[in-house]
């Protein structure tokens, strides 16, 4: 269990006015963390985008096989999962501890209902570790230095970025963000990196929609686009790929075609 953070009992500022993406998410899991204002721009989007919920439940479970991958077939037992959002199942710390109970997590994100949950995001096996850190993505050095607390960057870290960088809309500085925590980071670190891409016109039209309603927006990229996150690393089989398609395994939902593509890199 990590220690207490001064001021970690503040309760922060929750906006029900304005839908939020990490709730929204929450809701198209299924989740029961998010508010009228967020079901309504979820059903909104649905509407023009039906296959939101499969790319969402998509996203989970390439979580899950890609983080069992590393702590498994891979050896790591550090992970840095930035823009967590909400709790669900099968989190990031709860797939790798399952594999190797000695793995230690840090989370960060920058919701404050994600603070609020926080506490249950703090949870670990005796031998492992796991922490949380009120960051924003665009602040790789804070990151870095509060993760430092936990982590040893001396050591091989799973780097997870799931479905964040589509909210940075410049892509040189988006893959200057991403490079930066990189570079903190020990050879043999693998980059897990999924989002959006914009292969749909109505995921297109969806999003269009979505940004204008007051939430943070979120910026589509092509898939050889999400590909230059990879740049100067060893990209795992089978590449950069529809989330359904890395590795798939058995999972409670059908395998379906989605428009969110991932993929692993390893940093030699």
């Amino acid at each position: 269990m990590a220690e207490e953070r001064p001021g970690a009992d503040r309760a922060p500022k929750i906006d029900t006015s304005v839908p939020h993406s990490a709730r929204i998410w929450n809701y198209w899991l299924g989740g029961k963390d998010n508010y009228p204002v967020d079901a309504e721009a979820g059903d909104e989007f649905a509407k023009v985008f039906p296959g939101i919920v499969d790319a969402a439940r998509g996203s989970r479970y390439f979580l899950a096989r890609a983080v069992r991958h590393l702590a498994g077939e891979v050896g790591i037992r550090q992970f840095l999962d930035v823009g967590t959002g909400l709790p669900t199942v099968d989190n990031t710390h709860e797939i790798a501890q399952s594999v190797a109970p000695s793995s230690r997590i840090v989370y960060v994100d920058n919701d404050p209902l994600v603070l609020v949950h926080a506490q249950a995001l703090l949870t670990s096996t005796p031998e492992g570790a796991t922490d949380y850190i009120d960051a924003d993505v665009r602040e790789p050095e804070k990151i870095l230095e509060a993760a430092a607390a936990t982590l040893d960057f001396s050591r091989p870290v799973g780097l997870m970025m799931l479905g964040i960088m589509g909210h940075i809309p410049d892509d040189d500085l988006a893959r200057s963000l991403v490079r930066r925590l990189l570079e903190a980071l020990a050879p043999g670190s693998h980059l897990t990196l999924s989002d959006g891409t914009d292969v749909s016109a109505a995921r297109q039209q969806a999003h269009a929609t979505y940004n204008r309603s007051g939430a943070v927006p979120y910026h589509l990229r092509s898939p050889e686009e999400l590909g230059h996150f990879f740049d100067g690393l060893d990209l795992l089989e089978p590449g950069l790929v529809p989330v359904t398609q890395w590795r798939p395994d058995h999972t409670p939902f059908p395998v379906t075609p989605v428009t969110t593509y991932g993929g692993v890199g390893r940093k030699g």
